[in-house]
């Protein structure tokens, strides 16, 4: 009987090992690769969803600016709408229509007396651009020795503009029909905008009621801040802008400058200066100054330039505290940026609307979180803020 059995020599037994050690482990677990494939799907799933998300937006953005600026000018009537609707116990939407009504009777008396201004102001400029330029250079001869502009080089650039001023004035419906477009947004916002100030507290109950009673609170404190602040600072701008746009309007009239500049002009001043931060203040001073250094000559000048400085003085003193203190406080390097911010993204609206966010987002900063008394005062006679607890414990906000 043979033995079938053979001896493995030893050599060959310790490469064999070898082999099975370099061997890579053992496969994982069944469970592991269902959660890998799972986690995938999960992952590409979520990154398509982002995509398509994204691309709506991308398509429905022109919409979403337009519910912004609708929700901005509905935050800004509310205090209004609600002042009428308890003091004469009047329905919601009677009052936001009385409101609107208002608004489109004084858009359409400043425009019936606004655009046959304009127009006369650019054919009064077309016609004595040269005579003003000649003044205006003899002037600055006098004063400095040169010729501040050159005229044949002003009124190159000068005459298009002025030109397409008057067509416009002409034929105001021809601009109209040109810009449906346009005329259809204005439409669209005061129609969301009537819809939003109207049914606002229907919409927040709405909404509060999707959540717990602890950020109902919270909401509702964002709610009444966002109206507060939109509401206060558009009201406050607004009546500054009447008061210096009035002010300077009677001092331009008293100084010989004819009515159809003065009004324009006026109206430029006042709006420029109040609604644009920072820059708007020099802004709408120094273009009437120069239409009055053109047509009336320097003594003229001298006089609006002062009644600018002595308003600014009584606007930062004692008109802007009592106006804007308790609705909007902003520190300046955020106003600064916020309106910079506001108009990279969306231009002049941006700009426009940027001051009452920041101010929102500056009030919710301020009101929420945990806060602790600083150990170390910068200053051992700095008053302390009134927020925080003398105490020394943390203090939490809602």
């Amino acid at each position: 009987m043979s033995d079938d059995t053979t001896e493995v020599p030893s050599a060959v037994a310790h490469a064999a090992q070898a082999v099975k050690d370099e061997r890579p482990a053992a496969s994982p677990p069944a469970w592991v690769n269902t959660f890998v494939w799972q986690a995938a799907w999960k992952v590409v799933i979520v990154v398509a969803l982002a995509a398509v998300a994204v691309a709506v937006v991308l398509q429905l953005r022109h919409l979403i600016g337009v519910l912004l600026i609708s929700l901005f000018f509905a935050l800004a009537i509310i205090p209004g709408v609600e002042a009428l609707v308890k003091k004469f116990n009047m329905r919601r939407g009677a009052a936001v229509g009385i409101i609107f009504i208002t608004a489109m009777v004084a858009v359409v008396l400043m425009v019936a007396f606004l655009i046959p201004a304009i127009v006369q102001f650019a054919e009064a400029v077309g016609t004595h651009f040269n005579e003003w330029m000649d003044q205006l250079n003899a002037w600055s001869s006098d004063l400095v020795g040169g010729e501040v502009v050159d005229t044949t080089t002003a009124e190159e650039v000068t005459a298009p503009m002025l030109h397409a001023v008057q067509a416009w004035g002409d034929n105001v419906l021809g601009v109209l029909s040109s810009g449906l477009g346009l005329v259809f947004d204005v439409f669209t916002v005061l129609t969301f905008t009537f819809y939003f100030a109207a049914d606002f507290p229907r919409l927040l109950r709405a909404i509060m009621r999707r959540m717990p009673p602890e950020r109902q609170q919270v909401v509702g404190w964002v709610a009444r801040t966002s109206i507060e602040q939109t509401g206060g600072y558009f009201y406050s701008r607004l009546l500054l802008m009447i008061v210096c746009g009035t002010g300077a309007f009677f001092v331009m009239l008293l100084v010989g400058l004819p009515l159809v500049y003065a009004l324009p002009m006026a109206l430029f001043m006042g709006f420029v200066s109040e609604f644009i931060p920072f820059i708007g203040t020099y802004l709408g001073a120094i273009v009437p100054s120069l239409v009055v250094l053109a047509v009336e000559g320097f003594v003229p000048t001298l006089i609006l330039v002062a009644y600018v400085l002595v308003y600014q003085q009584i606007e930062n003193y004692v008109l802007n505290p009592r106006l804007s203190s308790k609705t909007m406080e902003l520190n300046g390097a955020v106003a600064f940026g916020g309106a910079m911010a506001g108009g990279a993204i969306a231009g002049p609206m941006g700009a426009f609307m940027a001051l009452p966010v920041a101010a929102l987002i500056t009030s919710i900063a301020k009101n929420t979180g945990r806060t602790y008394e600083v150990v170390a005062q910068i200053e051992a006679a700095e008053p302390q803020p009134e927020d925080e607890s003398p105490s020394g414990e943390a203090t939490s906000r809602t």
